[in-house]
């Protein structure tokens, strides 16, 4: 449990550090992204969850489901339907602003502009923590048995910390466009990424309580990440014209995930 936990914290720390660093770019840049830039940002981050939630947590509930002597498909497909439906209830339950729209989706609400545009990027890191969370568990729990659990870990917290680099700058560099100060710019696009670690840690304490339930953990945070994708990260890649940088962004995202996970672990 302690040895899983450890893990988690330094993964999902490293994931928040990345997200610390992007925000950061606020204190070098007083211009927004560019429109290409944006795109290609969005389309990688997706690339980078479309792999993880197959490689690093999909294929690893099968299998786990499978060791167990149980139907590798039904925890996969379970678990995966109950993350989509957690996220889908998160969005209606909590007001939020995607990039690039003009209404707010959830319930209304007196945030401003602003507010509601870290609470979207807020919102799709808690999949990205509690993925990291669970595969540092999955790792402790098989231990020095499976060194490749601990590969594949260290994997995916590295490709969810290269796509959290440009998110932290997605938040801090606009809000500093909008008039915030360069500090409070940064302390927001800092915080955005500050569940990561929260989700991912509290994950870990669930799963050691409910270890036979892995796979369907497994399995529902690569849904919760799914949506994110389906739901936001492709629909903002593909915004107005020249959307053809977004897919590109994608598919780079999809492969570098692919080349760590599978050369990791």
């Amino acid at each position: 449990m302690n040895q899983a936990l450890l893990y988690a914290a330094a993964g999902t720390g490293f994931t928040f550090l990345m997200t610390t660093l992007g925000a950061a770019m606020v204190f070098f840049f007083r211009k927004t992204m560019s429109g290409n830039a944006q795109k290609i940002f969005l389309g990688f981050a997706a690339g980078v969850m479309i792999a993880a939630s197959v490689w690093s947590l999909l294929i690893p509930a099968i299998e786990e489901a499978q060791a167990a002597g149980k139907i590798g498909w039904i925890p996969a497909a379970g678990g995966f339907i109950l993350g989509i439906v957690f996220l889908l209830v998160l969005d209606q339950l909590i007001p939020h602003l995607h990039p690039g729209s003009k209404d707010a989706e959830g319930p209304s609400s007196s945030m401003k502009r602003t507010s509601l545009l870290v609470m979207a990027v807020t919102l799709h890191n808690i999949p990205e923590g509690m993925a990291v969370g669970l595969a540092f568990a999955l790792a402790a729990q098989h231990g020095a048995n499976a060194p490749s659990a601990f590969a594949a870990a260290l994997a995916l917290a590295l490709g969810i910390g290269i796509q959290n680099f440009p998110e932290g700058a997605a938040i801090s560099l606009p809000l500093r466009q909008e008039g915030f100060s360069v500090g409070k710019s940064f302390l927001y696009g800092t915080l955005s990424g500050i569940v990561e670690p929260i989700f991912g840690l509290l994950t870990v304490l669930v799963s050691a309580l409910i270890a036979p339930y892995m796979p369907w953990m497994l399995s529902f945070a690569a849904g919760a990440m799914m949506y994110v994708v389906v739901e936001e990260l492709i629909p903002e890649a593909h915004l107005g014209d020249h959307s053809n940088v977004g897919t590109l962004g994608v598919m780079a995202g999809f492969l570098i995930m692919m080349i760590l996970d599978v050369a990791l672990g």
